[in-house]
């Protein structure tokens, strides 16, 4: 697909042949009669990373758990390596060859460590010490701290403990559901490079994630999501540099934040609080100064806002 507007489900299924990983015309939800995914296609060729980005309540996060038995599939098809598991037990995925990271909750804080990746592989214990020295070849930091409880570690430390434990078993794929979500910008990068250096040991990445600019420089294809069906999909560079796709996600200088409505992006902008500071009273004003612990009041020009264009208002303040 070179494009990034998917023309039908021909598109799909043509490129989808022999995928490790297909999801076709899945409709699901939490809740009897409410749809939250409305015909999702998805699919993953072995050793690809694809991202999944698009708006709050687009259904994001909901199709990775449609795929990982977490949520109810009411029609659609849901295949890894050539096999149905569509509404299958997680713990059955599991020893399939099917790893899942949650965004919230993500590891056992009462436990170290070494005990939170013990969990990991607590269905094949005999294999946990030389999975965990594999596993300290990509988190070289968590060897060197496994007794460390894991509830006192950072938000980025807990995420590497989560995807370290989601890696014991071995999976084929590996679902992360906003890895970056919570993180400052310097941990965000380090979770990136994670990521990518474990797709680059072979393990196909299923990647749901809000940081849309910083996942399609590193998948190789994403899709976008909106309002439970798919919007766009294309290369990661294609669709970066697609001008619908970035309407969508439009540069977000932390001042102003962004809201979405439907199809269109606005901007937000709070007025900035009124100053305290003293300042000369208005030309109406007798001009008569209040002693200073009176009581009195002085009359201060409010800031304007420059969302709204108004003149400055006084308001009295106490002095």
């Amino acid at each position: 697909m070179a494009g990034t507007t998917i023309e039908g489900r021909d598109d799909h299924l043509r490129a989808a042949e022999g995928a490790l990983v297909r999801i076709d015309d899945v409709i699901a939800g939490y809740f009897p009669g409410v749809n939250i995914l409305n015909g999702c296609d998805l699919y993953a060729q072995s050793g690809e990373l694809v991202g999944i980005i698009g708006p709050n309540g687009a259904g994001k996060s909901t199709l990775l758990k449609s795929l990982f038995g977490l949520v109810k599939v009411r029609s659609g098809k849901v295949t890894f390596d050539d096999k149905n598991i569509t509404n299958k037990r997680a713990d059955k995925l599991v020893s399939m060859g099917i790893g899942f990271v949650p965004q919230n909750n993500n590891v056992f804080p009462s436990l170290t460590i070494e005990e939170n990746l013990q969990m990991g592989a607590f269905q094949e214990p005999k294999a946990f010490h030389s999975r965990f020295d594999e596993v300290a070849d990509l988190f070289p930091a968590l060897a060197q701290r496994r007794k460390q409880r894991a509830g006192s570690l950072s938000g980025g430390e807990r995420q590497m403990v989560a995807m370290a434990r989601a890696l014991m078993m071995e999976p084929k794929v590996l679902l992360l559901d906003e890895p970056s979500a919570g993180l400052s910008p310097a941990l965000t990068d380090e979770a990136f490079v994670r990521v990518k250096a474990i797709n680059k040991t072979g393990v196909t990445v299923i990647m749901v994630e809000q940081n849309a600019r910083r996942c399609l420089q590193i998948c190789d294809r994403a899709y976008v999501l909106d309002q439970g069906r798919n919007a766009y999909t294309g290369t990661g560079k294609a669709l970066a540099n697609d001008p619908k796709v970035v309407e969508l996600y439009p540069e977000h200088d932390g001042a102003r934040p962004i809201e979405r409505t439907g199809r269109t992006t606005t901007r937000t902008r709070r007025c900035p609080p009124p100053s305290r500071e003293r300042a000369k009273p208005p030309p109406e004003h007798d001009g008569a100064r209040p002693h200073r612990g009176s009581g009195h009041r002085a009359l201060v020009p409010a800031q304007p806002c420059e969302a709204s264009g108004t003149s400055p208002s006084w308001e009295p303040v106490r002095v």
